[in-house]
C-alpha cells in the first residue's frame, strides 16, 4: 500500500526564502526540521542532519557538481535521492519538492503511530 503524501506550502516563491549565503536554509515543517537547498534553478529538501555523525547540513555546502557536502567530515549526497557519492554508504533522506503556480510545497509521507503503522 502506497503511504500518502502531505503537501506543506513552503513559500510563493523561493526568491521569498530566507536563504544562507551558500544557497541553503532550515526550516521547520510538520514539527520536523528539514534543510532546503537551491541549486540550477531548482529547491532541494532533505535531512536536517547528516547520517554518519550528525553535522548540520545546512552548515555545509553545494559542490561544483551539485552535491550537497556535510560540514564534519566532507560526505557528499546527491540532492534529489540521497545518495552517498564519496562511497561511504550512508543515505541522506529527502523529500519531494514541486513548484506550482500556488508556491512551492514540500512533500512528506504521512506515518501513523511511532512511524510505522
Amino acid at each position: 500500500m502506497a503511504k500518502k503524501i502531505n503537501w506543506h506550502k513552503l513559500a510563493d516563491a523561493a526568491t521569498e526564502l530566507p536563504w544562507q549565503s551558500n544557497n541553503m536554509l532550515i526550516t521547520e515543517v510538520a514539527g520536523k526540521k528539514v534543510t532546503l537547498a537551491q541549486s540550477g534553478g531548482r529547491v532541494y529538501a532533505f535531512a536536517y542532519k547528516c547520517p554518519h555523525a550528525s553535522g548540520i547540513m545546512a552548515d555545509g555546502f553545494i559542490d561544483a557538481t551539485g552535491n550537497v557536502v556535510c560540514p564534519l567530515h566532507r560526505y557528499k549526497f546527491n540532492m534529489q535521492n540521497g545518495r552517498n557519492t564519496t562511497g561511504e554508504g550512508y543515505y541522506l533522506k529527502t523529500y519531494a519538492v514541486e513548484e506550482r503556480d500556488g508556491g512551492i510545497f514540500l512533500g512528506m509521507e504521512e506515518s501513523g503511530l511511532f512511524g510505522w503503522l
